[in-house]
This record gives structure tokens, sequence and C-alpha cells, in this order.
């Protein structure tokens, strides 16, 4: 496969111009919205703040905003390429094998049964929910002959994405007070979040991303099947293990913070692989940087799709990302 970037040189430019239009986008996030703002005020509401309307959405709002963008979308595209390499599915995300789903079922539960009311606990419960389904996955495609092979790990991410989604879809028409709450929630959202709700994941956030380096390279043995990794001495229960604790604490941390967000995990991957080739270990670096931007211009979009309201950043993921799965199914995918 051809690459744009073939040598390390130009990678590393990429990756240079990447974080220079990540800085853009993280200024046009903070700048544009229903009460516009400009660098002026950017400046003077951290070193001149007089408690004006564009001094306390820039600093209550728009700051948290962009942060939380930018963390949830590094691990949303870094969790898509472990999930592909891993399941060796091209066509897989955190929402498809049901991490999402399962997070989201959990949320539902906690506010129709034990009306849980507060963002923090929300949160948790949020986290939770996404370790446990992806828990749940794994261990369901462990099952018979093989372990926890590709097809297995994908068909029982499809059985919990059906599940969880159905036994949602039921608590919510049988108590509406519970869809008034969570509803914006499951839509997947960094508006009204708090910096607090970041800094208290932000720690399991970059552990994660840090390890995901680490384990990039085994993982490029891996996806050359598990005869050839455990020919050259790979423990392969102990790589699959590692990827799939660090997509459930990527994946999880995401959905604590934003709700569940589809299809950047999807997207990304696909995006990045005719840039930098299938080397895992710049795909995970060019996925991070991708897909916070990707997050940030959806955000942005999102404030003036509809306005004066605005869509949650998950329902303007979809509309990006679901054409662009029509495309990549009826392409067959693209090889990882």
């Amino acid at each position: 496969m051809r690459v744009l970037l073939p040598s390390t040189q130009l990678k590393i430019a990429g990756l240079l111009i990447g974080a220079v239009i990540l800085v853009l986008a993280v200024y046009a996030s903070i700048i544009f919205g229903v009460i516009d703002t400009s660098w002026q005020t950017l400046i003077e509401a951290y070193t001149n703040f007089s408690g004006t309307n564009e001094h306390i959405v820039i600093r209550e709002v728009r700051i948290p905003r962009a942060l939380i963008a930018v963390a949830v979308g590094m691990c949303l595209g870094i969790s898509g390429v472990l999930i592909q390499a891993l399941t060796r599915n091209p066509m897989a995300d955190v929402g498809i094998l049901g991490i999402n789903s399962g997070a989201s079922l959990l949320i539902v539960i906690a506010v129709a049964f034990f009306s849980v009311s507060t963002l923090t606990a929300l949160t948790w419960i949020g986290f939770l929910g996404a370790a446990i389904s992806g828990i749940a996955v794994y261990a369901l495609g462990s099952l018979g002959r093989g372990g926890a092979t590709p097809l297995k790990l994908t068909l029982a991410g499809a059985a919990m994405f059906a599940l969880a989604s159905s036994l949602t879809q039921g608590i919510l028409i049988f108590n509406e007070s519970a869809m008034e709450e969570v509803l914006f929630w499951i839509s997947g959202s960094v508006a009204g979040r708090k910096l607090d709700i970041l800094i208290s994941v932000l720690p399991y956030m970059i552990v994660a991303i840090v390890a995901s380096l680490i384990i990039a390279g085994p993982m490029n043995t891996l996806k050359l099947g598990d005869d050839v990794a455990k020919g050259v001495g790979q423990r392969t229960a102990f790589v699959k293990v590692g990827a799939g604790i660090l997509i459930v604490v990527l994946a999880g941390s995401s959905i604590a913070v934003a709700g569940p967000i589809s299809f950047v995990g999807l997207i990304i991957p696909h995006i990045v692989r005719p840039i930098v080739g299938i080397d895992t270990r710049w795909m995970i670096a060019y996925s991070g940087l991708f897909g916070a931007i990707l997050l940030l211009i959806a955000d942005i979009l999102a404030r003036f799709v509809a306005m004066p309201k605005e869509l949650p950043i998950g329902v303007m993921t979809a509309l990006i990302g679901a054409p662009f799965f029509i495309y990549a199914a009826r392409k067959g995918g693209w090889q990882s």
C-alpha cells in the first residue's frame, strides 16, 4: 500500500503540522460560538478578568469544553486503532463492539431505579459500565476453542450492543423521567461538562495513552496472526489482554467525561492508514492527534448547525461517520 508519508522524517513533520492544526482548532473552539469573542477577549479573561459574559463564557465554558474535546478525541482515536488491530476488523469501534451501549445501559439503570442525578456520579457509573461491557465482550469472545479470536470478539461485541441497546430502550420507554435526564447524556456531548470531571479521569487517560504507545510494537507482530506471533516468541494472550484493558480504559474514561460518542474510533484509523501506513506505533500517534482535531471540528459545527440551539456532539459525529461507514462497508474496508 502506498502511503503519503513514507519516511520517518516526513512522519515527524506531519505530526508537527498536525499539532499546529490542533492548536488552531482549539483556538477556534474557544473563540467561535453563540457569543462571539476574540483573541483579545481570551487574553483579558485571564489577565484582566472583569466578570463580563464573554470572560465567564471563555473561562467556565469554552476552555473546559475545548480541553475535554481534545482529551476525549485522542482517547477515542487511539482506542479505534487498538480495537481494529485486536479484532482484525477494519469496521470495529467502541460503539459497534458494545462498550458505548453497555455504559449507557448502566447510566439509565442508575437514573431510573436508583435516582442518581449528579454528573459526578454518572461519570463514574459510565466508566464502570464501559468496563463491565468490555470485560463481558472479551469473556464471551474467549469461550470455546482457540480463545479470543477476532471473529468471536466481533460477534460478542455485536451481541452486547444489541442486548444493551434493547434493554436501554425498554427502560426508557417505561420511565419517561429517566429519558428526560439521560437523553442528552447518551447522545454524547462535551457541552456543560466541568473541568473537574476531566481532571478526575485524566491520569487514567495519560497512562493508557502512554501504554498504548508501548504495546504498539507487539501489536504489529500480533496483526501478522497468532501462529506467526507465537513463532517469534510472543505471549499473544498477554498482549491481547493488555490491549483489551487499554481499550476499556480509553473508551471508559471518554464515556465517563462526554458520554458515548460513536464513529470517531471507526473513522480516524482509516484516515490515518493511507498517510502513515500500517505501523501501529505511527497510527496511534497520528490517530490521537487526528481524533482530537475531528472532535473539535465536530463540536464547532454542532454549535452552528441548529443555531441558536446546538446539537450534541455525538449526533454530529454520527452525521459525519454514518456516510463514511457505508462507504467503507461498500469498499469492504481497508486491510490493517
